[in-house]
């Protein structure tokens, strides 16, 4: 596992007392026979110190083999109790870019002092997540990245994933200061429904909707260990939804990690964080940790008020057009039925209207403000030194904004998680559940439409919306009989309507917006609902034969869900909780050969579920090692992975009256395209003749699974003494990739009579109570999708006081194979890349990154268009006090504010700089 170093790493050094010393690094000691006699006769004290005699603040120091270890403090200081009863003890000495190093104790002793020489590979990290068994990050068969504990605190921008944008072959997309999303090798989204999001290896999604709210109901930068990004499939080891990768949060052991730690930071938009983290060993076998965290500031707000795609109008329209982010822009054409002050109006037949609708910043009433509040305690216990006991407990609630189908107003939204989990040197047992809830949130699009549609005065029969266009039919047939040309009377009508709308600053706007706010009814209320849990259990063990260099690795998973929604966004009007379920075993097998040069191995996972087929997930990998020190590492891997459906796409029944969102597991839907409803002659026809319906057919087939195959092969190593570099490169297929489409059907999924057509068309089929409806509900696509790309990352190490870092990603979508207007959802720049410095000089530490992302359309369910090329510019500067444990901070996103909008209908995320100090004791 994480701290359990496997076969010697480096050699052991047996002696009685004094100092241990990297080569040729001469450290003193000053340690007497008296000053041991006086300690505890199972202490063991020293100190971590560079090859120069500079001390190595967060090193880790491990009794090998367990569990027990502890880390130094800012004057590279340790202390630690170990057990001689069973003869010496080894203890591991660790820090990332260092030579790991083992030395030999036949008796406690009080002045270990420990030199650490500069990492000969550059590298001497390890990850988890790729192979779920620890290994050197150098000889992972996939692409991973590992973000350390120094880095994590260096990152400057205030949410931490959108920070890791630094990173080669990452996509982050910010809906919002607080909510972002990443991706890997394509298809971003802003909800990161193809990358799993896990802290502890806990899943972070929220039950109801499978999406991670970032790190939004995550842990605390100040617990954060590291975290790790896995690339492109994973399934064959994690299961369902490891599509396009995986992102490991490893917090901090109370073991390892003790004491108090504060943090606070306060800067521009009103910022003010704070973070708090104490651990404690209670006994040598028992401790404890406390994390509390709080953010707020005044958020980015989206103001795109360029044409939607599917507005009939174009910007600047005197018939007024649907905007990106103005809500409630309700279209209406106009038409020979009409029954309309002013007439009918031959001129304006086919013709598109739309109501002037709200901005964000109107509807959420300047209530810009974002905040994340988190609180987390977790209790362990050593039933052996190296078998852990965990139970831990963590809520976590906040507000922002988010974007899908629309973009949401979430307040308050959060999640309970508890988790038990058994630890050993050779595997685990885990439980854990999570409990989601969505606080007073609310839904932009579904408020502004139904403020349009409230009658303008409490208790009568006119709405806004009819207001609006009544007066504009009558105003423009009124000025056409005055003799203004067509184009003069439609800019007159639009005049005339917008002057009828309702004010925002008319009190009756804030009464309906808190009235609409506060119900959460589809189709009369915009508030959203959901209350849902995940049960999960998984197991590991691992088996090895070290003599053979084997090691076989087996698993199981099993996971519950318990939807509840009362009927407000899941298919649970009868009040009970829908049950869904799924669960999945795995295996892998590893060989080492040829003085552990060749690495291959062999993984596979099977996973069963509730509504569809099972699946079979294999990896196969190999990594072949050259150079003195293994430095030179090439490898090649082939993974199949999938995604299942959400729970939504599941489940969905959301009735907001002017249509459906249904889910798709039943048996599928046939149905008619919406150019019925410009077809009032063809409905008539078809009373007689049904076959004319027959091009307008519509037919959507129940989900199945999202699937990829990915063949990927790449290089890691130092391709110089100083020079760290990772490339690689990956070809997939994507099959069965996950749609939504709007149609006219049956809820039931068939396909309506042509006299079900004909009485639902005279309401646009919004009658609650007739099974004929607009239905918007979820599809596979029948095309396969082909991509490739490249990553490549370079990093110079001149000095501890100079790193010189840069990366470039390369996504290409294949179009060879696809129709004309096919959409992908490909939504990836073709190319970007990062160019930064960092380093540590003395008690000054810094980091400077400039990234740039080209743009790229983006096919998002809220709306489609393409985004500009936008950069960003982020540092942070940091001066520490050892004595005092104090460090000032000083750091910046976006410092030149240049256009940094990643989501298409998401805000510009402009410049935020703060000022912070942490205290570490």
């Amino acid at each position: 596992m994480k701290h359990l170093y496997p076969a010697v790493l480096a050699a052991s050094v047996c002696l009685p007392s004094l100092t241990i010393a990297a080569p040729g690094v001469v450290l003193s000691s000053s340690v007497t026979t008296d000053t041991r006699a006086t300690e505890a006769e199972r202490s063991v004290a020293g100190t971590v110190l560079t090859e120069k005699g500079d001390p190595l603040p967060g090193a880790t120091v491990f009794i090998k083999g367990s569990f027990v270890g502890t880390s130094t403090d800012q004057l590279g200081r340790f202390r630690l109790d170990a057990s001689f009863e069973n003869g010496p003890v080894v203890l591991v000495f660790s820090y990332v870019g260092y030579d790991t190093r083992e030395i030999t104790l036949q008796a406690p002793e009080l002045a270990v002092n420990v030199g650490l020489s500069p990492s000969a590979t550059l590298l001497n990290e390890t990850v988890v997540s790729a192979s779920r068994v620890e290994e050197n990050i150098l000889r992972a068969p996939v692409t991973i990245e590992k973000v350390s504990t120094r880095q994590i605190e260096r990152i400057s921008t205030p949410e931490i994933l959108s920070g890791l944008g630094q990173l080669k072959g990452l996509d982050v997309s910010s809906a919002s200061m607080l909510f972002t999303s990443v991706s890997t090798r394509g298809f971003n989204t802003a909800k990161s429904e193809r990358v799993i999001q896990l802290v502890d290896y806990m899943d972070t999604a929220l039950p109801s909707l499978n999406l991670s709210p970032g790190n939004l109901v995550g842990i605390p930068e100040l617990d954060m260990e590291s975290i790790e990004i896995i690339h492109g499939p994973a399934s064959a080891l994690y299961g369902s939804n490891a599509l396009s990768g995986v992102i490991l949060f490893n917090s901090k052991d109370p073991f390892v990690y003790e004491g108090l730690s504060v943090r606070l930071r306060g800067g521009q938009r009103d910022l003010l964080d704070g973070q708090l983290r104490y651990a404690k060993k209670l006994t040598e076998k028992l401790a404890f940790k406390i994390n509390a965290s709080g953010f707020r500031a005044n958020d980015w707000i989206a103001e795109d008020m360029q044409a939607t795609r599917s507005s009939a109008n174009p910007m600047g329209s005197a018939l007024g057009y649907n905007a990106v982010n103005r809500y409630g822009e309700v279209g209406y054409t106009f038409n020979s039925n009409q029954q309309l002050p002013g007439g009918t109006n031959p001129e304006l037949y086919g013709k598109t209207a739309y109501l002037p609708g709200f901005t964000e910043r109107e509807l959420i009433d300047n209530d810009n403000r974002t905040s994340s509040y988190r609180v987390q305690g977790a209790v362990s216990y050593l039933l052996r030194d190296d078998l852990k006991l965990t139970v831990e407990a963590k809520h976590a609630e906040g507000t922002a904004t988010y974007q899908n189908i629309s973009r949401f107003r979430v307040k308050g939204l959060g999640s309970n998680q508890y988790r038990a989990e058994l630890k050993s040197s050779k595997g685990f047992l885990r439980v854990y559940s999570t409990e989601d809830f969505t606080g007073s949130s609310y839904e932009l699009n579904q408020l502004g439409s139904l403020i349009q549609a409230s009658p303008t005065a409490e208790g009568g029969s006119v709405s806004y919306a009819q207001q609006f266009y009544g007066t504009y039919n009558a105003a423009y047939s009124q000025a056409r009989r005055a003799g203004l040309p067509a184009e003069a009377a439609l800019t007159a009508a639009q005049q005339a309507a917008n002057a009828t709308q309702l004010a925002t600053s008319n009190p009756r706007f804030t009464t309906l917006r808190n009235r609409i706010i506060d119900d959460r009814q589809p189709g009369r209320g915009a508030q959203q609902y959901f209350n849902s849990f995940l049960h999960d259990i998984s197991g590991q063990r691992t088996f090895t034969l070290a003599e053979q260099g084997t090691a076989f690795t087996v698993g199981a998973a099993y996971r519950q869900y318990r939807l509840g929604s009362d009927g407000l966004l899941f298919s649970d009007r009868d009040g009970k909780r829908i049950r869904n379920h799924e669960y999945g075993a795995y295996g892998q097998l590893t060989q080492t050969l040829f003085e552990e040069r060749l690495k291959l191995a062999l993984a596979g996972r099977v996973d069963e579920f509730k509504n569809f087929k099972a699946a079979f997930s294999p990896r196969a990998s190999v990594v072949y090692s050259l150079g003195e020190n293994k430095q030179h590492n090439f490898r090649a891997s082939y993974g199949r992975a999938f995604r299942s459906p959400s729970q939504t796409e599941q489940y969905f029944y959301n009735d907001i009256k002017t249509g459906v969102l249904i889910g798709n597991i039943g048996n599928g839907f046939q149905g008619y395209n919406l150019s019925l409803f410009n077809s009032p002659q063809l409905l008539a026809a078809a009373q007689t003749n049904p076959a004319v319906l027959q091009p307008y057919e519509y037919n959507a087939a129940p989900l199945k699974l999202e699937r990829v195959n990915t063949a990927e092969i790449g290089y890691k190593g130092a391709i110089l003494p100083n020079v760290y570099a990772d490339v690689s490169y990956f070809r997939s297929a994507y099959d069965g990739f996950i749609g939504a489409q709007t149609f006219v059907g049956n809820t039931d999924g068939s396909r309506p009579t042509p006299q079900q057509l004909a009485a639902g068309y005279s309401t646009a089929y919004t009658d609650q109570s007739k099974p004929t409806r607009v239905l918007y509900a979820y599809y596979n696509n029948a095309e396969q999708v082909k991509t490739q790309g490249v990553t490549a990352g370079l990093t110079y190490y001149f000095r501890r006081a100079l790193n010189i870092t840069g990366n470039y990603s390369l996504n290409v979508l294949d179009r060879s194979n696809l129709p004309e207007g096919f959409q992908t959802f490909f939504n990836a720049p073709k190319h970007k890349y990062n160019v930064g410095a960092n380093g540590q000089a003395g008690n000054f530490s810094y980091t400077i990154n400039y990234r740039w992302v080209q743009g790229h359309l983006q096919e998002m369910p809220f709306a489609t268009g393409t985004i500009r090329d936008y950069s960003t510019t982020d540092a942070y500067l940091g001066y520490t006090v050892p004595k005092y444990g104090t460090t000032f901070q000083a750091g910046i996103s976006n410092a030149f504010n240049s256009n940094n909008i990643q989501v298409f209908g998401g805000p510009q995320i402009g410049r935020l700089g703060y000022l912070g100090l942490r205290f570490d004791m």
